[in-house]
């Protein structure tokens, strides 16, 4: 069967359009994406503004046209943070059914993790052992650990790349009082989790998804997306280490010209980076390795599982 499944963040509005059934690796079959930065389109109490709004409908009636128009027998809409976290979310998810027809489902952080791990496991299989799974978003970053399909600690933290820069990096460059004070942000709310998953013993494996984990290893010198998704793609803390303090003393537009950044991530990376580095530091990784499969592909996985076969 072909599905859609369409991912409203706080960066981007998704459409990912698979040929899938169960028992099966899905097969990416379209892709439509839409730049809507939702997270900074919120008035200063957190709702989503009227212009946020308009311009949400009309990116989700487009991607769901796109998903008629490709044959999608089914479509799985669902919000991240962004909308989870907005103050006018029930009026935005009213608007959005009544004028697009697609009732968005608003996961829950933990819900993030759990099935960002799930695409991991997926991907990397049983041999992988006991896998510890990092994810930043725009919005929140999101932190799993298991043995098996579903993990035995999530968490989901408020640290996601768009919101941080948002709040905490105004300038541009920004101020280096600014990132120092975002790093012990950073370093203290990951802190306050890490007992969490040092109970449950070193994991056997690492590995990140997202964009922002995948643009921070091609800067690092990992292989380009155009090399295929079976290419290892590693990142090091020591690189990272090295890389942070250079793209602090960035503008925008330089980061924009290293490879693998886009434009629409460029203001982002810093941020993504420094929590990358805390991530990493605090939770004693050296190194990881970069994962194809996300959020999207775990939503489509779950939904697979529950077919009759």
């Amino acid at each position: 069967m072909r599905l859609g499944v369409l991912d409203v963040g706080s960066n981007t509005v998704h459409l990912l359009v698979v040929d899938a059934h169960p028992g099966a690796r899905p097969l990416p079959a379209h892709s439509h994406k839409a730049e809507l930065r939702l997270a900074e389109l919120l008035d200063e109490d957190g709702a989503v503004t009227p212009e946020g709004v308009e311009r949400l409908v009309s990116v989700i009636a487009a991607a769901a046209q796109a998903a008629e128009d490709k044959g999608c027998e089914d479509v799985l809409p669902f919000a991240t943070s962004a909308v989870r976290e907005a103050r006018n979310a029930d009026e935005v998810l009213w608007r959005v059914k009544a004028e697009t027809g697609i009732d968005l489902t608003v996961l829950s952080g933990e819900d993030e993790a759990r099935l960002t791990f799930l695409a991991a496991r997926r991907w990397f299989g049983w041999s992988a052992g006991k896998l510890l799974v990092l994810d930043i978003g725009g919005g929140s970053l999101e932190i799993a650990c298991g043995i098996d399909e579903d993990p035995d600690v999530a968490v989901s933290l408020p640290l996601g790349a768009g919101r941080l820069t948002a709040g905490w990096l105004p300038g541009d460059p920004p101020d280096p009082a600014d990132i120092r004070t975002l790093r012990r942000h950073v370093r203290a709310q990951i802190a306050r989790k890490v007992g969490e998953f040092n109970r449950f013993g070193t994991p056997d494996r690492v590995v990140a998804t997202s964009k922002t984990f995948k643009q921070l290893a091609r800067i690092a010198g990992a292989a380009r997306s155009a090399d295929g998704l079976y290419v290892q793609r590693d990142l090091t803390r020591k690189s990272l280490e090295e890389w942070v303090p250079r793209l602090a003393a960035m503008t925008t537009a330089q980061r924009a010209a290293l490879p693998g950044v886009s434009d629409g991530r460029s203001n982002q990376i810093l941020a993504g980076a420094l929590v990358a580095e805390g991530a990493m530091d605090l939770l004693g990784v050296e190194s990881l390795e970069i994962c194809p499969w996300a959020l999207r592909e775990g939503v489509i996985l779950r939904r697979l599982d529950h077919l009759p076969t």
